[in-house]
């Protein structure tokens, strides 16, 4: 049988632990956003010389072949970017679910 003491730590502890979830999603979101920042910033950056160095081409061939060039390690860097983004996403997830766990083992303990 519940005593009204049990009732109110079981509160208090939830309360705790929406709180650590709760910081543990706010540091998480800082380093996506500024994963999302570093990459936005370097991808212009790579686009503007990328565009210099095609206003300097004089024949077809070069441009093309400086296109794809530009192409494949665009799509690189996007891929290295997302592989990244997803394991923040994953760490974030398992950061915020870190102090229920601990509440749910407690709970199968007894």
């Amino acid at each position: 049988m519940f005593k009204f003491e049990d009732f109110q730590k079981f509160g208090q502890d939830g309360s705790e632990n929406v709180q650590k979830a709760f910081a543990a999603s706010q540091k998480s979101a800082q380093a996506i956003f500024a994963e999302v920042q570093d990459y936005s910033k370097k991808s212009v950056e790579a686009g503007q010389a990328h565009f210099e160095k095609l206003l300097g081409v004089k024949a077809l061939d070069k441009a093309i072949e400086l296109q794809t060039s530009f192409a494949k390690s665009s799509y690189e860097g996007f891929v290295a970017h997302a592989t990244k983004l997803g394991e923040l996403y994953t760490n974030a997830a398992k950061e915020a679910a870190k102090p229920f766990e601990a509440a749910v083992a407690k709970a199968q303990a007894k």
